[in-house]
């Protein structure tokens, strides 16, 4: 599968979403100067080191341009590649090529790029508990496919959405706190309103906030913007058994620092909402 979990309709659409957006009024310049009957190839060339992730949503993309197409890709998602390799190679109708090398491309690098940033991150934290997270900053629409290139630069997936499991954050707190509850009486009511075993994370910026918050039943406490020093006592003082997670500011000049609070999860956004594309081309040969 492109995406695990992801159905194949909703991939569909994207892509039929993506090819509307670039081909919907049709190519006009290539269905004016290059004749219909023209065959060629091209190589799939990465101009830049990281790690390929999209190859499977690229190829849908040419099949569905021209079903004829024959696309090959000798590198896999996940690995990892250097500037000057050719990783797949695309023959058939030279106009079906063209009209599809925008739309594949644009999937491919931006795919390799969340997956490249991730396997910066990751790198940071090698020797530590802490596994690197993604969070729910995504491009809209993209989110399960930016998701599967997290995983493959070696992070994991936080809420996939708003339903995977209960996450109280500060609004949430704010407004229930005006009306009388403390911090305790939100983490039981959520834990008594929600299918039994579904987790409780709760968003805290004080270590008593943490303290609290686990002696209620959380299953995940999140440090949200806490001095690393902070984060460090919390850690120690939680019961066993609770879940810690940092999260705000991260970046990867203070995520190793982060990592060696003894944290769990790192939720890094950053990972989808800054991710440089990595640079791919598509080189035509006759």
């Amino acid at each position: 599968m492109v995406a695990a979990s992801m159905p194949e309709i909703q991939l569909d659409s994207i892509v039929d979403l993506a090819l509307r957006e670039d081909l919907g009024r049709g190519d006009i310049t290539t269905d004016a100067l290059v004749p219909p009957d023209i065959e060629g190839a091209a190589s799939v060339l990465v101009k830049a080191d990281g790690i390929l992730a999209g190859t499977g949503v690229a190829e849908i993309v040419f099949r569905r341009v021209d079903p004829q197409l024959r696309v090959q890709f000798s590198a896999k998602d996940g690995s990892a590649v250097r500037a000057g390799q050719v990783v797949g190679r695309v023959s058939g109708k030279v106009v079906s090529i063209l009209k599809a090398e925008r739309v594949a491309l644009n999937f491919l690098q931006r795919l390799s790029g969340v997956a490249s940033l991730t396997a910066q991150y990751v790198a940071q934290t090698e020797g530590t508990k802490a596994g690197i997270y993604d969070t729910r900053k995504t491009t809209p629409g993209l989110r399960f496919l930016e998701k599967y290139a997290v995983r493959m630069g070696g992070g994991h997936n936080h809420r996939l959405d708003l339903g995977d499991f209960v996450l109280i954050k500060d609004n949430h707190i704010a407004i229930l706190r005006g009306k009388g509850m403390s911090l305790a009486d939100i983490v039981r009511k959520a834990k008594t309103r929600v299918p039994q075993g579904m987790k409780v994370e709760v968003e805290v910026t004080s270590t008593g906030d943490a303290i609290e918050a686990a002696k209620a039943g959380a299953d995940i406490v999140m440090f949200d913007n806490m001095p690393v020093e902070d984060m460090k006592r919390s850690v120690g003082l939680l019961p066993e058994g609770v879940k810690t997670e940092a999260s705000g500011g991260m970046s990867l000049s203070n995520v190793r620092e982060v990592a060696m609070t003894g944290v769990d999860i790192i939720s890094v956004g950053a990972l989808t909402h800054s991710a440089k594309v990595l640079d791919i081309s598509l080189e035509l040969e006759f």
